[in-house]
């Protein structure tokens, strides 16, 4: 059995986190010592390193709930893993389209900034004006609140 910090050294996680995973269910309650000191079996171990592996592969949490779930039922389809995985997929080929883009507008507003005055910086121009973007880099989110 591991303390909970243990837990987090072996895993890589810190101890908030992991507390705050047992908070929104992701990770079981913790067994308790005599102490009240939060203990962590091999299946604690195994399932937040799976949540640590899942949220650096950007997985949402609910994504990794999701898919939690399924891996605790490991007789049906994976059907449901396959399209969690895929939307995952295409997030971060969106994301990399529009980082591909916001690469090519700064490398376009150094390439015109004439190394002048401020008055007459490009980069500053663009940056107040939008329409002087040859792309449209905004991130949906971003574009949705404006």
């Amino acid at each position: 059995m591991l303390t909970i910090g243990k837990l987090g050294e072996a895993a890589g996680v810190k101890v908030p986190t992991i507390r705050y995973y047992e908070q929104i269910g992701l990770l079981p309650e913790a067994e308790r010592s005599s102490g009240n000191q939060r203990l962590y079996g091999r299946k604690a171990m195994e399932r937040l390193a799976f949540i640590r592996h899942a949220r650096d592969l950007g997985f949402t949490l609910e994504a990794i709930r999701d898919l939690l779930s399924l891996s605790d039922k490991p007789d049906q389809s994976c059907a449901a893993a396959d399209a969690i995985a895929k939307a995952q997929l295409a997030e971060v080929e969106s994301r990399l389209a529009r980082l591909t883009a916001l690469k090519s507008e700064l490398e376009r507003m150094v390439v015109q900034c004439a190394g002048g005055k401020i008055a007459d910086c490009r980069v500053i121009e663009v940056l107040g004006d939008h329409s002087l973007c040859a792309t449209d880099h905004r991130h949906p989110e971003t574009e949705a609140t404006q």
